[in-house]
């Protein structure tokens, strides 16, 4: 089989990558292993990320399944105290800030439909498992091996191979890119489920997210999924979950009983109605995420933390981007560097680096980060949080950040340097072992 791009993953990176190459009349295979609908975390939406849908034309679709409109986010501090609420606000074309809505969503529903309507649209699905990739004899990728459902193997030719893999990092554990590096919140972990029965706010926030604040690095989401469920999960260190010595259901739903009176106020009695879930581990960076021949999207090179809800975004978004610097590519531009999407890899990295700074200062400077967010650089705030961190940035608010943070990024040496070798040494290279661990 021949196609132009073949994009490894049909979750929305891959969905999203097929659907912005039709734009442009370019050809390409999605690759999946997994049959959809199949349970995903990552629910909630920037407004940014509903940006992005209702320029796939898909806003009748998402309003259509009744998704939760979400209108901000609220946090509580330690006890309850100190909340304050962050609304979603897009910019008009006045440049100033306009109330907009997004969406809480069901990930099995909503990858679906970003997945269904790009087969709609006409990008071919190939059912299987990617296990290789085809090489030229300069060492540019060239295609993919798959094995199908009925243990054939296919091979399928390609100009460019996208990897939309997710945190399975498929190139990465292929050695076909840089190293991969455990990232400033790799010991953490995320234990997670969803509730009935749970108290919404009234009017307009009910469908908005929550978050609670217990201490450093101990917090925990609440995120609507439709008028009875509520996704519900907690994060903290793999150190502390040891300690506790608990079953994982246990866990969960003593935290929740503990945590912080809001959410407790909210969780009166705590009716799990899903398996209890977690994830370790999840805080990595993968370094030359871009090739010959290939580029990896999203979490398949990097993800910092989820407490603001950027993972889902950057996926969509870089799948956008990366059909922009795809046609750019076929078109001839930068065909003869030895790196032809090195542009789109800076940029793309650049823009992470905000979520990174901004993650960092929210856990090591909160106080100050709460001054920011009231006083000092509202307009930016909102700016950052509803996914605006490519164009336009270091914003006042960031390159603020990034002076208490000690943190200069005009230096090339300080530009994605993955956060793990750069604060802890001791947090060698994920190898191919480590990442098998964190697997199971």
């Amino acid at each position: 089989m021949k196609t132009t791009v073949a994009i490894i993953g049909g979750g929305p990176g891959g969905a999203t990558s097929a659907m912005f190459l039709q734009n442009y009349g370019i050809d390409s295979v999605i690759i999946e292993k997994e049959i959809f609908p199949r349970y995903h975390i990552g629910e909630s939406m920037t407004g940014e990320c509903g940006a992005i849908v209702r320029k796939l034309g898909l806003e009748d679709k998402m309003l259509k399944a009744n998704f939760p409109v979400k209108r901000g986010l609220t946090v509580y501090g330690t006890g309850g105290k100190n909340s304050w609420f962050v609304p979603v606000m897009r910019r008009g074309d006045d440049g100033k800030l306009h109330p907009q809505f997004t969406w809480q969503v069901r990930r099995s529903e909503f990858d679906k439909i970003l997945l269904d309507e790009a087969i709609a649209r006409g990008t071919p699905l190939v059912q299987g498992q990617a296990f290789d990739v085809s090489k030229t004899e300069n060492g540019a990728v060239c295609g993919v091996k798959v094995r199908l459902a009925d243990g054939r193997v296919e091979e399928i030719e390609a100009e460019v191979v996208l990897d939309c893999s997710g945190q399975s990092t498929f190139l990465a554990n292929l050695g076909v890119t840089g190293p991969k590096y455990r990232g400033n919140y790799d010991r953490q972990i995320a234990i997670f489920s969803q509730v009935k029965g749970a108290i919404r706010d009234e009017g307009d926030k009910k469908d908005d997210t929550i978050i609670f604040y217990k201490g450093k690095y101990h917090w925990s989401w609440f995120i609507p999924l439709d008028e009875e469920t509520v996704s519900v999960g907690v994060v903290i260190s793999s150190a502390y979950f040891q300690e506790k010595n608990e079953s994982k259901r246990d866990f969960l739903i003593r935290e929740l009983r503990e945590l912080n009176p809001e959410i407790v106020k909210r969780i009166p009695e705590v009716h799990l109605i899903e398996e209890v879930r977690s994830i370790v581990n999840y805080s990595f960076q993968v370094r030359e995420f871009t090739g010959p021949g290939f580029i990896c999207i999203g979490d398949a090179h990097r993800f910092v933390d989820p407490i603001f809800s950027f993972g889902l975004y950057v996926s969509m978004k870089e799948a956008q981007f990366a059909a922009d610097a795809i046609a750019k590519y076929l078109d001839g531009v930068d065909r003869d560097l030895p790196n032809p999407f090195i542009r789109h890899q800076q940029f793309c990295e650049k823009g992470i680096d905000v979520v990174e700074d901004f993650v960092d200062f929210f856990w090591e400077q909160p106080l100050a980060f709460a001054a920011f967010m009231h006083v000092r650089h509202f307009d930016e705030m909102i700016d950052s949080l509803a996914g605006r961190i490519y164009d336009g940035q270091p914003s006042p608010a960031v390159s603020s950040m990034r002076k208490l943070l000690k943190r200069n990024r005009a230096e090339e040496n300080q530009v994605s340097l993955p956060a793990g070798s750069r604060y802890h040494p001791e947090r060698a290279e994920i190898g191919i072992e480590d990442y098998q661990r964190m697997k199971d």
